[in-house]
């Protein structure tokens, strides 16, 4: 609707209107947050998680008006027939943006149930983000330091059985979890640091995922492979600013539901082969997603082709 602004006027009202956006339902959080907190009631503390992740699905919902209003932006998505928001999910994705979490969770927002991240847990002490991520039963993990470790052998597995407790919530409430394998977001510069053997991606770190699965695997009905392309976006853009005031439009997305590969924690934590076999598992799905992209991104360069020459 309002696309016919300048860029920078684009931007302004889409950083206030998501600023807003993000205050309203944050305050909402916390004193769901609170009230979780005043009343440890099993059954009133379930049905406040319901009501955080309405709040939360109405955040996602408020966003995808935002940017209705400021741009027109082409939604290109596909895998979504299968899912069930009733199931439980485990979520891998490449990393392009801070637009990404925006992206995804407005376009599953309907399909699986609303995403949740492991935090670290010293953002559980951040005011007003610590309490609502809390209320949103965020599993916050703690990672005891190789250092530490070596110091004293007994830590070990103590992180493991704390994220297990933390997840144990989730057995009473579906549940999406989403772990960006490459650490970070993409850069050009990050990508030629690593040397990444991948066109479009940076190299996958199967730590996480496979700490994840060692703490709540059985829980999980399938993975979720996603892979989101801004096509375009020039290289190394700001994809985030670049939304925001109205110049990359285009968005694409694809999902896979593949199997929910099992980790034997005793096993990947003490055999380096086992670690390996993990790793290489992911490397491929890692090479295949990038072949994917690469496919994405000629196909809307060709497709930006014939409609010039029209």
């Amino acid at each position: 609707m309002l696309s016919f602004l300048p860029g920078p006027i684009l931007y302004a009202i889409s950083l206030t209107l998501l600023i807003i956006n993000t205050i309203v339902w944050s305050s909402l959080l916390s004193i769901g947050g609170i009230v979780k907190l005043l009343l440890p009631v099993k059954t009133i503390r379930l049905g406040l998680s319901h009501l955080m992740n309405r709040f939360m699905w109405c955040w996602a919902v408020c966003n995808g008006g935002i940017l209705a209003l400021i741009s027109n932006i082409e939604w290109d998505v596909e895998g979504l027939e299968n899912l069930d928001k009733n199931n439980w999910y485990l979520l891998i994705s490449n990393h392009l943006s801070g637009f990404d979490i925006a992206a995804q969770t407005y376009l599953l927002r309907n399909h699986i149930p609303m995403l949740k991240f492991f935090l670290k847990q010293e953002l559980m002490y951040v005011p007003i983000m610590g309490l609502g991520c809390w209320a949103l039963d965020m599993p916050f993990m703690h990672r005891t330091s190789p250092a530490k470790l070596r110091k004293n052998p007994k830590l070990k597995g103590k992180d493991l059985a704390t994220t297990r407790k933390a997840c144990a919530r989730f057995k009473h409430l579906p549940t999406s979890i989403i772990n960006y394998v490459e650490g970070s977001r993409f850069t050009v510069e990050k990508h030629q640091r690593q040397q990444s053997p991948y066109q479009h991606l940076l190299r996958a770190k199967a730590g996480g995922i496979a700490f994840t699965l060692s703490a709540m695997g059985e829980q999980f009905t399938s993975l979720l492979n996603i892979t989101l392309v801004y096509p375009d976006a020039k290289a190394d853009e700001d994809i985030l600013y670049g939304v925001m005031n109205g110049r990359v439009k285009k968005v694409v997305m694809r999902v896979e539901i593949l199997p929910v590969p099992k980790v034997d924690p005793e096993l990947y934590f003490s055999q380096a082969e086992y670690r390996a076999e993990f790793q290489r598992w992911l490397n491929d799905l890692w090479l295949e997603k990038d072949n994917q992209i690469d496919g994405i991104l000629k196909q809307y360069a060709e497709k930006s082709i014939t409609i010039n020459k029209q």
